[in-house]
């Protein structure tokens, strides 16, 4: 049976949408509140990078999905995606820091619109990289991946 375009289309717009939703909350943690004041913080508000936060990532990752020697050269090659992915988001933050007082209006949703498309196009890279992993885990570490990524527990995660 062939899809109508209404569920296409129904379809893409939920992946865009949880593109934006996942960048916005991705960088929650490394950009300063719109409605933060203009005073300096203190070193307890202090935010984290996307690097910093991307290494706890993998720490908490790999601990949880108890990652075999067997598995290293599959998790090598993903943990080195999300550290090159954070770099990249680093950059692109400080660049709007460096930026965000004279920015537009229409400047702001462009980087937004820039950001959900590196965050779309790094998902894009991560996918087949996790995929590789996933195939090789047991069913124990497979249902504890499920668990990571169907409920949440990673949202759950301190922040420094």
């Amino acid at each position: 049976m062939k899809p109508q375009a209404s569920q296409v289309a129904f379809t893409v717009t939920r992946v865009v949408v949880m593109m934006a939703f996942l960048s916005t909350i991705f960088l929650a943690s490394a950009m300063p509140s719109y409605a933060a004041s203009e005073k300096k913080k203190s070193p307890v508000i202090a935010r984290t990078s996307a690097v910093e936060h991307a290494e706890a990532r993998i720490k908490e990752l790999r601990a949880v999905l108890k990652i075999t020697d067997v598995q290293g050269k599959s998790w090598d090659n993903l943990t080195l995606a999300m550290r090159e992915d954070a770099k990249v988001m680093d950059v692109l933050v400080k660049d709007r820091a460096e930026n965000e007082k004279t920015m537009t209006a229409v400047e702001q949703m462009k980087f937004h619109s820039k950001i959900t498309e590196t965050r779309l196009n790094q998902m894009k890279r991560f996918i087949p990289l996790f995929e590789e992993l996933y195939a090789s885990m047991s069913d124990e570490q497979k249902k504890n991946a499920d668990t990571v990524f169907n409920k949440g527990i990673m949202r759950n995660h301190k922040r420094k």
